[in-house]
This record gives structure tokens, C-alpha cells and sequence, in this order.
């Protein structure tokens, strides 16, 4: 008898697994079925959907292993990072999805203006409550602001963590978790990717091929971090000179 693997379980959201098969019960059902939409407009490995029956979706699980894990040192070959980084190339230069916005976060892709905002409060919040050193912040939130700029619309993931991106051997064998999928940044995407292993960013911009500034994406990772310490100190996550988010805030100052 197959064991219930708990996977994520929130207050929108669970995922079991019972063998090859991942249940995602939804209690919305359209963020669902934009997930599925998704993945079928996506030019890249996706799990197969067996079924949908609001709430509950149906997928197959995929081939491999996660390309590398959030916390340890990366195991995965060049190629592999760089193969990924192929993969989503075809993502970003596919056309773009039908709707303008994810599903959730929405602000987020709808004007520069709305990226900005959320990066003023969260500095101001940092520097007010000084939970970082100013220095760091100010300069982190200089990088940052290279984000805020016009961007060409691309389809991307949205939501493209590590263990989001399976991988055999040095081929990907599917890219999971679609939710977040939207006409957005491309250099977004690659900060996600690249977040808990910067150190790869050569390797996936090899496969990627021109048209994305490294310094960008550093931009990405600076944007990210400084908008979420808020969220983990008030969500009882530790002191924050533990976060991975503030050790990456450091070392892309020096």
C-alpha cells in the first residue's frame, strides 16, 4: 500500500502524494485551471494531468530529481544547469499566454510602478525598525532599482524555485508547480532559478543564450530579498541574520 506524502499544505492550498500521483486540492478552482492551461501552452516538459475535478488536480509525477536543493552545495553538472537554462529560453521566446497578469501577485507584473512600491515600503520598513544595517540596505536597494525599468514581456514560470525544476542526468524531464505563470520579466525567472545557487548563473546563461544582463538578474536577487525579511520576521521565522535572504544580501554587497 502506497503511504499519503503530505507535500505543501496551507490554507488555499494541499498536495499529497500517493505513489506517482500528486493530488492538488485547490479551493480555488480557476487558479487550477489556469495552471493547467499553463502547462499546456508551455513548450517544455510539464507532469502529464490525469484528471481535474474541481477542487481536487491530478498529475503524474515526473522523471529525476530536482536539478539542486535550496541550502546544501549544488551536485548538478554544468550541463545540466545549462540545459535548463536552454529550456527556458524556449519558455521565454514562446508566445505569450492570453491573460496579462498571474493569478496571484498580481500587482506585480502590471507596471513599473507597481514593482516599486513594494520595494520603498520594505526599505523603509528595514530601515525604520532597523532590522538591517543601513549601508546594506541603501546599497542593495540602489542594485534593486535596475529592475525598474520597461521590460519586453516574455511567458514565464513565475515561480521557478530549484526544486520546481526536474532533471535526468544533464536533460530536464519537467518544470512543475505553473500557478505563477504569466507575461513578466525573463530575468526574473533566471534570478529565481539562480537564487539558492548563484553561483550557477553562468552555467544557466550559457544555455540561455543573449539577450539577458547578468547584472540583472543580481538586480532580481536584491529585489527579492529586501521584500521578503519583512514577511519571514513577522511569520516567527528566527532572527534575521540566519535568513539565507540576508546572507545573500551581504554577499552580493562586497
Amino acid at each position: 500500500m502506497n503511504p499519503v506524502d503530505v507535500v505543501l499544505a496551507n490554507n488555499d492550498r494541499v498536495t499529497v502524494r500517493v505513489g506517482d500521483v500528486f493530488l492538488k486540492i485547490d479551493a480555488d478552482h480557476d487558479r487550477s485551471a489556469r495552471e493547467v492551461e499553463a502547462m499546456s501552452l508551455a513548450p517544455v516538459p510539464t507532469a502529464a494531468v490525469l484528471w481535474r475535478e474541481p477542487p481536487v488536480l491530478a498529475l503524474a509525477a515526473v522523471s529525476g530529481a530536482p536539478i539542486d536543493l535550496p541550502g546544501q552545495p549544488s551536485v548538478a553538472s554544468p550541463g545540466a544547469w545549462s540545459a535548463v537554462g536552454a529550456c527556458i529560453r524556449r519558455l521565454h521566446d514562446a508566445p505569450l499566454p492570453p491573460w496579462t497578469v498571474p493569478y496571484t501577485n498580481a500587482a506585480r507584473w502590471e507596471s513599473v510602478e507597481a514593482l516599486a512600491m513594494p520595494l520603498a515600503r520594505e526599505c523603509e520598513w528595514l530601515l525604520s525598525h532597523e532590522v538591517l544595517p543601513s549601508e546594506l540596505v541603501e546599497q542593495n536597494r540602489r542594485r534593486a532599482e535596475a529592475v525598474l525599468r520597461p521590460w519586453r514581456p516574455a511567458f514565464i514560470h513565475g515561480d521557478l524555485h530549484v526544486v520546481h525544476v526536474f532533471i535526468e542526468g544533464d536533460t530536464v524531464s519537467g518544470i512543475l508547480d505553473w500557478s505563477e505563470a504569466a507575461p513578466g520579466d525573463a530575468a526574473f525567472d533566471l534570478a529565481s532559478l539562480t537564487f539558492a545557487h548563484p553561483e550557477r548563473l553562468t552555467d544557466v546563461l550559457n544555455g540561455y543564450g543573449d539577450g539577458i544582463d547578468p547584472e540583472l538578474v543580481r538586480a532580481w536577487w536584491s529585489y527579492r530579498c529586501l521584500t521578503a525579511v519583512r514577511w519571514l520576521v513577522e511569520n516567527g521565522y528566527g532572527p534575521p541574520e540566519e535568513y539565507p535572504e540576508v546572507a545573500m544580501l551581504r554577499s552580493i554587497s562586497q
